[in-house]
């Protein structure tokens, strides 16, 4: 059992040298190969990424202003249109009112000549028949004589 308690320790003191926190020489190369391999990937990676996403930041950014400044522009644009829209509507109705008013004045313009046309018809209708009354009683007249004639012409000769 000695054997062994000597071989033990005999490991246990040759392992102790180099481990895991060992202060000699491999120490400051591992802290300098640490910081060169920062350096050179701050030189090789970050920089050249952080660099893309400023720039992407940078255009988004002025994606941004620029979409706020055409939005605010398009919403003036929109209510100029509406407004003249607006005016628009109130001159088409201005105009339609104006000319329904034209046309009833024409038409109701129409309807008293057609009226008053009408009327003379009816008139030189009234005339005519009564000319054409008065001719035919005359005509009455003269064969009523002409018949009375013959009448009394024949009681008389017989």
């Amino acid at each position: 059992m000695d054997i062994i308690i000597s071989l033990l320790s005999q490991e246990f003191e040759t392992n102790n040298s180099g481990g895991l926190f060992d202060f000699n020489a491999t120490l400051p190369l591992m802290a300098l190969q640490f910081l060169g391999l920062t350096v050179i990937l701050n030189l090789l990676y970050y920089k050249p990424v952080s660099n893309i996403l400023d720039d992407r930041q940078e255009y988004v950014r002025n994606s941004l202003t620029s979409a706020s400044a055409s939005l605010v522009k398009a919403d003036e644009l929109t209510k100029t249109y509406e407004l003249e829209l607006a005016e628009s509507r109130k001159g088409a109705q201005r105009i339609i009112k104006n000319a329904q008013e034209e046309a009833q004045l024409i038409v109701s313009k129409k309807i008293k000549d057609a009226q008053i046309d009408a009327e003379k018809l009816l008139i030189d209708a009234y005339n005519e028949l009564n000319i054409q009354k008065e001719e035919a009683l005359k005509s009455l007249e003269i064969q009523i004589d002409i018949l009375s004639d013959q009448i009394q012409k024949k009681l008389l000769d017989s």
